[in-house]
């Protein structure tokens, strides 16, 4: 089958693990960089091993003929522009998180993709991580039985250490500590229980150490989340604790648990119940894009878009859902009231 020929926007961390997973995957080739910044195209050819056109205007990337695809790895408050304008120029998209900064915004890129009739993968990457993998065919073995709690938090320490921290400080740059990271946590925990969500009632708090006060949100957030049959979730978002990357995940069945790498289980026989049975897999446990599983959700993207339909877990779509429960949430935290769900 044709190699697909992608378009990076914006040139910078994410945008190095975007390029090397897309060609790890054997089925696309980055062809393209538009970036704010003065490229060289020779150090992008020693960099990247093969020449690549800089565009200097988003313009003209977008008007290049020979890109089939763009990866919008920009700053976060102009995904939604990038967005619309690749919708509109017929490309297809793989959009980093989050799809935008507000409601109104993701709903005019959903339009913008709908009218153009584009296919779209957004980078909620975790659920093509080993750990839910297997955590959702255990799932759907059905050895933890009927879940009716779930708990999925993101431990993350985004200080002056780290490269984001420049513009996560401000609220127009990360908007909320649950969308400029811990989304990942509320997005696995989606996957897990389903998104079909009655309320959410979220609290925020803040550390006091010096390193987190240039924050203008609150930089810790716990959301419960309750489901329309009556179930009950939880997702904590704290980017401002002083630990290794952790991201906790907790889910109590009706025939078993499982917690993290853990599980136990009634429907099968012969184990220990005080003690947990292990599973083996790679668990989702850095903040490093270059650890992050984008190559295995790229090459559901390419499958998709060589057979023209919307890929499974990680569309557009999928991500919406996950967003309209973290605006809700803010909201509540916000206001200091639950917020329902239509």
């Amino acid at each position: 089958m044709n190699t697909l020929r992608v378009g990076i926007i914006g040139y910078g961390w994410v945008a190095t693990a975007h390029i090397a997973a897309i060609e790890a995957t054997g089925m696309a080739r980055v062809v393209a960089v538009h970036s704010a910044r003065p490229l060289d195209e020779a150090a992008l050819m020693a960099r990247h091993g093969h020449g690549m056109r800089v565009h200097a205007r988003l313009e003209d990337l977008l008007a290049d003929d020979s890109v089939d695809v763009v990866s919008i790895c920009s700053y976060p408050w102009l995904h939604a522009e990038h967005a619309r304008a690749a919708a509109r120029a017929g490309k297809h998209i793989i959009l980093e998180k989050p799809v935008a900064l507000s409601w109104d915004d993701c709903e005019s890129v959903r339009d913008a993709v709908a009218e153009a009739g584009v296919l779209t993968c957004v980078c909620f990457e975790c659920r093509y991580s080993a750990q839910f993998l297997a955590t959702r065919s255990l799932l759907d073995s059905g050895l933890l039985g009927e879940v009716h709690y779930g708990e999925v938090d993101y431990y993350h320490g985004i200080g002056p250490w780290y490269g984001q921290y420049r513009w996560n400080t401000l609220k127009s740059g990360g908007g909320s500590s649950l969308l400029s990271a811990g989304c990942h946590a509320m997005d696995a925990l989606l996957l897990c229980m389903g998104t079909d969500v009655a309320e959410v009632h979220s609290y925020g708090a803040r550390s006091r150490s010096e390193h987190f006060k240039g924050y203008e949100y609150e930089t810790t957030s716990a959301t419960l989340v309750r489901f329309r049959d009556g179930r009950v979730g939880k997702t904590a978002s704290v980017i401002d604790c002083m630990q290794p990357y952790y991201f906790h995940t907790h889910l109590v069945g009706s025939e078993g648990s499982l917690l993290d790498n853990r599980f136990h289980s009634t429907r099968v026989a012969g184990l220990d119940k005080g003690r947990w049975s292990q599973l083996s897999f790679a668990p989702v446990d850095s903040g490093d894009v270059k650890d992050h599983p984008y190559q295995t959700q790229f090459e559901a993207f390419f499958r998709a878009v060589r057979e023209g339909r919307e890929m499974s877990l990680t569309s557009l779509a999928d991500a919406l859902r996950t967003h309209r429960v973290i605006f809700a949430a803010d909201e509540s935290a916000r206001t200091g009231r639950p917020v329902a769900l239509a």
